[in-house]
């Protein structure tokens, strides 16, 4: 997906009849479980759920997210998708047949929309700039490696399970409106998009790291010529 300016949007278009929503951060809090959820299915790569997978008895590095996509579209279509997609409404889409490539779509006899490998894929990408996500296209080298993976996966699959689920971002609003560098408190913080947000906690991440940096230097404790020249610019994006 080209580089889009998020920062003052609410949505990002996809065609004429999907858009991705940028929710607030006070939506995402009166629903953040279901949320985040749905961010996972839509985003998943196979090696996210490989753990998943095996128990299902499919080889993960056999399939790819689109496979991965249409296999999770029965659990996300039941779900009350507003905050991602606005009123389309992914329960009156169904499974079916593209005869000119004999490949699998999703389909609204209703409205014509399509969700093809493509649609799919720039989703999922708005997706991933939306919440500074990355891609793991990672694959195993061989089977050794592939029943680490697994096993490393289930183990923390069981620790996930066994643990009490705790908010994503409210421990990062309480850092945030405690910081001399954020303007916002708490109850201004729930109108920014969660791009805004996601983007000042990086900022601000980055300016404290900058300076603790710039400190260590003056005392003689860091290093310059080790430093990713990167990193003295705290105003930079990369």
């Amino acid at each position: 997906m080209p580089t889009v300016n998020l920062l003052y949007k609410s949505e990002i278009p996809i065609n004429d009849k999907i858009k991705v929503r940028i929710p607030t951060v006070g939506e995402i809090l009166d629903n953040e479980d279901e949320y985040y959820d749905l961010i996972t299915l839509l985003t998943a790569m196979p090696i996210d759920m490989l753990a998943q997978l095996d128990d299902a008895g499919i080889d993960f590095s056999e399939i790819n997210e689109y496979d991965l996509f249409i296999m999770l579209f029965g659990s996300i279509k039941e779900k009350d998708t507003s905050l991602i997609f606005g009123d389309l409404r992914l329960c009156d889409f169904y499974l079916a047949k593209n005869e000119k490539n004999d490949t699998f779509i999703l389909l609204n006899p209703m409205t014509g929309a399509v969700i093809d490998r493509v649609i799919h894929s720039q989703i999922a990408d708005a997706l991933r700039m939306i919440h500074g996500l990355k891609k793991d296209v990672r694959r195993p080298a061989n089977d050794e490696a592939k029943k680490y993976l697994i096993e490393k996966a289930k183990r923390r699959m069981r620790r996930m399970n066994k643990k009490k689920r705790r908010s994503q971002i409210e421990e990062l609003i309480v850092s945030m409106v405690n910081v001399g560098g954020f303007h916002y408190n708490y109850q201004t913080v729930r109108d920014l998009t969660i791009y805004q947000f996601n983007e000042s906690v990086r900022q601000i991440t980055k300016k404290d790291n900058y300076d603790h940096m710039m400190v260590g230097m003056y005392m003689g404790t860091v290093n310059p010529k080790t430093i990713n020249q990167d990193s003295l610019n705290w105003l930079s994006n990369k």
